[in-house]
């Protein structure tokens, strides 16, 4: 069985198509992630970092080019096919944490598992295995308003791995947190990747954070190309 859980193949995507102001923005983008390995993604500000991980997470479709998860081709597949494998298969952690304010910490972790027909009980113990891992277990009980922010942003990554996901996507997950707070966060992140085998793909502007995970690639004029 193949150990690549993430492969992209000659993905294009053109918005404004037709238009004066058409911007093609990936123009053959290859990349293949395998299991267990954290990758750097790295590219100035409209680039398209952020189109390539919507494609990568079936957030949106390329106009050209293939997406495969887990070997699983997801081209051709409908809106609610796509839904299914998005939420069996993939997590997504994002700049802002997004956690829902009138909810606490293990409660925004069980959320999204009692979605995918998990028991309360199975999910809360989930919930603080995850809470556990990253180092904050005492704060289950606050809500986020609580928390600091390198406590929201793990809560953030405990939710995203909370259903097991096959592949991890992270969009500047430590964009908003001062350096030392990045850092504690970072580190807790690759724990989490490390400790449960899956693939993760993390946009990112620090360089120091790129140089620390498996490999880096960058995105040049639509096209992904291995860092330096």
């Amino acid at each position: 069985m193949s150990d690549v859980v993430l492969r992209l193949s000659g993905l294009e995507k053109v918005y404004n198509r037709g238009l004066e102001s058409e911007v093609a923005v990936l123009k053959g983008a290859d990349l293949a992630l395998a299991k267990g390995e954290v990758v750097a993604l790295v590219a100035p500000s409209g680039a398209g970092k952020s189109t390539l991980l919507h494609m990568a997470g079936l957030l949106d479709t390329p106009d050209a080019g293939e997406v495969e998860i887990g070997g699983a081709v997801m081209s051709g597949l409908g809106d609610r096919r796509r839904t299914i494998a998005r939420r069996r298969d993939v997590g997504f952690v994002y700049q802002f944490h997004h956690l829902l304010p009138e909810f606490t910490a293990l409660e925004n972790i069980v959320l999204p598992q009692l979605a995918a027909g998990v028991a309360r009980r199975a999910a809360e113990a989930r919930a603080m295995e995850l809470l556990d891992e990253v180092g904050i277990a005492p704060r289950a009980a606050h809500r986020p308003s609580a928390m600091s922010g390198g406590e929201q942003q793990r809560v953030a990554f405990c939710r995203a791995l909370a259903n097991a996901p096959r592949l991890l996507l992270a969009d500047e997950p430590t964009g908003n947190l001062d350096p030392a707070t990045s850092d504690q966060v970072f580190k807790a992140l690759t724990g989490l990747v490390r400790g449960t085998g899956l693939a993760a793909l993390i946009a990112t502007h620090n360089l120091d954070l790129a140089a620390r995970m498996d490999r880096t690639v960058r995105l040049e004029d639509g096209r992904v190309v291995a860092g330096a």
